[in-house]
């Protein structure tokens, strides 16, 4: 289902059209409200007028993460606080939190957009959604439960934590729609067995899962034990939080993003040059409708590729693939770089061991050792030894073929990694201790 066909499905030539406008205003915007933009903007030799179409994007400064702590809490807003009514929270990360604010405006525009990404999951008024992203300052919950509102359907705003109690609430409420992180959606069916609850027996229908990187084999991991069709989306809070991009059901073949609103960009994060579609680099945003809180050439530090190809569903922005980690989740392990969704790939491949891992880096006299804990499913656990350190090998090797590194492969029980209600912690970095 298309919400807003005549943006979703607008033409190149008129979208050109209309980024360049919008992006002209958000230049404008920032220049005359924000010191700091404005600081950029001349250090930079540029000027909004400057601006004469979307090829001149790529001479505009980057927008950094760091830019947002250092003008910590309000100080890259474009509105005084009387036109704020809504202020979030990045979460999960070291040093002052990352502070977006919103307008009465962007709520409706963000609610617009959580409404596309519900509806390119299939998801109509009719539906009942059962909501277990964190509600507060971690934009997941709200972001979701205002679209689901603005597109019609029931919302129950369940929030995270007290999983029994979600499972009592999915038998009794009959939600047909699941929205929460992936790695909270295999915990679910992990308690669902516990209690004895079938997922076959619930009206649940698709889930739309976000807010960390997980992989296609997760995705078959999720539909098969909770009995779904599993849609990923994309969002960060420092652009507007989840509606930046969404799979659609029809071909779950890349995240459409929607460029009426985000105009994105790939970059080699190392040279910051601009790549052409199809090559693989850093994600970076310029948003052009916000009011509160614009942002131009935000580097996400997120790896994808863009697709530039109209999808089977109609819809003609362009795509992204599935973000397959972060510049800064990168390990570096005896020079090889190593993403965590590497490793999982490899594991999720194995018949024998859970989707549930944990990489433990340390540091070894000058060398740094790169553990995995595993889980194995019961019947495995319950091997001899010698069978165990076998599959043990087998994973090592595996690893090794795939990524050119040396791993340390220990199976553990289930059920042993803890457990996240909200992001899953799939590194511990011992060699900052």
């Amino acid at each position: 289902m298309i919400y807003d066909a005549e943006f979703e499905c607008i033409s190149r030539g008129e979208l050109e059209i209309l980024q360049l406008k919008r992006l002209r205003e958000v230049a404008n915007r920032l220049y005359e409200n924000v010191p700091f933009s404005k600081k950029k903007f001349d250090d930079a030799g540029i000027k909004p007028d400057d601006i004469k179409n979307i090829g001149d994007l790529k001479n505009l400064p980057f927008t950094y993460k760091e830019d947002l702590r250092d003008n910590y809490p309000f100080g890259l807003f474009t509105v005084p606080m009387d036109d704020i009514v809504r202020i979030h929270a990045s979460s999960g990360t070291t040093g002052k939190p990352t502070v977006v604010g919103y307008t009465q405006n962007d709520i409706y525009t963000w609610s617009g957009l959580m409404a596309r990404t519900l509806a390119s999951a299939g998801v109509t008024k009719s539906d009942i959604i059962h909501n277990a992203y964190g509600y507060g300052l971690f934009t997941g919950g709200l972001g979701f439960h205002y679209g689901a509102e603005t597109l019609g359907a029931s919302v129950i705003p369940i929030s995270g934590g007290n999983t029994k109690r979600q499972i009592m609430i999915m038998q009794d409420f009959g939600p047909t729609v699941l929205t929460c992180t992936p790695s909270y959606a295999l915990h679910l069916s992990e308690v669902a067995e516990d209690l004895g609850a079938d997922f076959k027996k619930m009206k649940l229908k698709v889930g739309v899962f976000g807010a960390e990187p997980w992989s296609n084999k997760m995705r078959e991991e999720i539909e098969n034990k909770l009995n779904l069709d599993a849609i990923d989306l994309y969002g960060l809070s420092e652009i507007i939080g989840p509606g930046v991009s969404s799979e659609c059901i029809e071909a779950k073949d890349g995240l459409h993003i929607f460029e009426d609103h985000f105009i994105p960009e790939i970059i080699d994060p190392d040279t910051e040059e601009v790549l052409p579609y199809g090559e693989k680099g850093e994600l970076v945003f310029t948003t052009i409708t916000k009011q509160a809180l614009p942002l131009i050439r935000y580097r996400t530090k997120d790896i994808s590729v863009l697709n530039p190809e109209p999808c089977k569903c109609g819809r003609t922005h362009v795509r992204m693939e599935r973000v397959s980690g972060r510049t800064d989740d990168m390990l570096i392990i005896r020079g090889v770089n190593v993403f965590p969704s590497q490793i999982e790939s490899v594991l999720l491949n194995i018949e024998k061991v859970e989707p549930h891992y944990q990489l433990i880096v340390e540091r070894e006299g000058a060398l740094d050792i790169l553990k995995v804990n595993v889980e194995v499913n019961e019947s495995v656990f319950s091997d001899e030894i010698k069978g165990l350190q076998k599959l043990e090998k087998d994973i090592e090797l595996e690893i090794k073929d795939l990524l050119g590194v040396n791993v340390t492969i220990k199976l553990v029980e289930p059920k042993t990694i803890q457990r996240s209600e909200g992001k899953a912690v799939r590194v511990i970095d011992n060699r900052k201790i």
